[in-house]
C-alpha cells in the first residue's frame, strides 16, 4: 500500500510524525505538508503566488501552502505514483460537526478525495497531544480494515478522544453534529494603535445527541464519519423548478 500523508497543523506538528511512523510498518509512506501552522484554511488553493516544495531531515516535504495545495501539488507534479489512500492529521483539536467546513484536516482528506482516492481525516478532540500514541495506533488499524463495502472512493471523517488506548471504548458511525454560532470577534489593537480582530471561538455543540459525533466521543468512543461533496439542496431544487417554470 501507498499512502500519503498530510495535515494543516504543519510538518513538525507531533500529531503527523505519529502517524507517520504508525503506518510505516503497513505501507510506504510520503509525507506533504504546510511548512507552518495552516489551521482554519479550508479548501483553499494558493493561486496568487508560486509554491516552493522542500525536504525536511527526517525525509518529510513541505510546502509553502495550504494542506489542499500539498495534496494537489503531489498529486498532480510531485509523486511518481497514485496514492492507494490520503491520510490527514493527527489534528491537534476537533474537527466535528460545522467544524468540518473550515479545517484544513478535512480539507487535504478532501482534496486527494476529489482526485478519486480514498481519504481519512484523523482528528483529537483535545488539543495538547496527549495520548497522541494511542491516537496513531487506532489510525493504523483504522486503515488496515477493509472498507469494500463503501461506495468508492471513500471521504471519512475520524474523531478520537484524548484517551490511553485501553479506555477508548470502541468505534462508532456517526453523522456530524452542529454547533451554536460562533463567539464574537475579539478586539484588540495593533502596536500602532490600529483596531484588530482575532476570530472568536467556535460556539458550543448545538446539535450533539446520540448519532452524532459529539456524543459518541463525549462517551469514550472513535467518531466515525462518512463525508460528501455534493452541496446540492436537492428537495430546495425541485420546489426552485417550479418558481423558476
Amino acid at each position: 500500500m501507498k499512502i500519503l500523508v498530510s495535515n494543516d497543523d504543519g510538518y513538525l506538528a507531533p500529531g503527523i510524525i505519529a502517524l507517520a511512523d504508525a503506518l510505516r510498518p503497513i505501507a510506504e509512506v510520503v509525507v506533504v505538508a504546510p511548512d507552518s501552522n495552516r489551521s482554519g484554511s479550508s479548501n483553499s488553493l494558493t493561486l496568487d503566488r508560486p509554491l516552493s516544495v522542500y525536504r525536511a531531515e527526517n525525509g518529510f516535504y513541505f510546502v509553502n501552502g495550504t494542506p489542499s495545495d500539498c495534496v494537489h501539488v503531489a498529486l498532480t507534479g510531485g509523486l511518481a505514483f497514485k496514492p492507494d489512500l490520503i491520510v490527514s492529521g493527527i489534528n491537534q483539536g476537533q474537527n466535528m460537526g460545522d467544524d468540518t467546513l473550515y479545517s484544513g484536516t478535512v480539507a487535504a482528506a478532501t482534496e486527494g478525495f476529489l482526485f478519486g482516492i480514498p481519504a481519512i481525516a484523523f482528528s483529537q478532540v483535545e488539543k495538547g497531544w496527549a495520548h497522541v500514541d494511542s491516537a496513531a495506533r487506532i489510525a493504523r488499524e483504522f486503515v488496515e480494515r477493509d472498507f469494500g463495502m463503501l461506495q468508492q472512493p471513500y471521504l471519512l471523517n475520524i474523531n478520537i478522544p484524548n484517551l490511553p488506548y485501553e479506555e477508548i471504548k470502541g468505534l462508532r458511525a456517526t453523522r456530524l453534529g452542529k454547533r451554536h454560532e460562533s463567539e464574537p470577534v475579539i478586539k484588540t489593537e495593533d502596536p500602532h494603535g490600529r483596531q484588530i480582530f482575532w476570530i472568536g471561538p467556535a460556539g458550543k455543540a448545538k446539535d450533539s445527541g446520540e448519532g452524532t459525533d459529539f456524543h459518541a466521543v463525549s462517551q469514550g468512543y472513535v467518531s466515525v464519519t462518512p463525508l460528501q461533496i455534493d452541496l446540492t439542496h436537492t428537495s430546495q431544487l425541485e420546489v426552485l423548478k417550479k418558481g423558476l417554470s
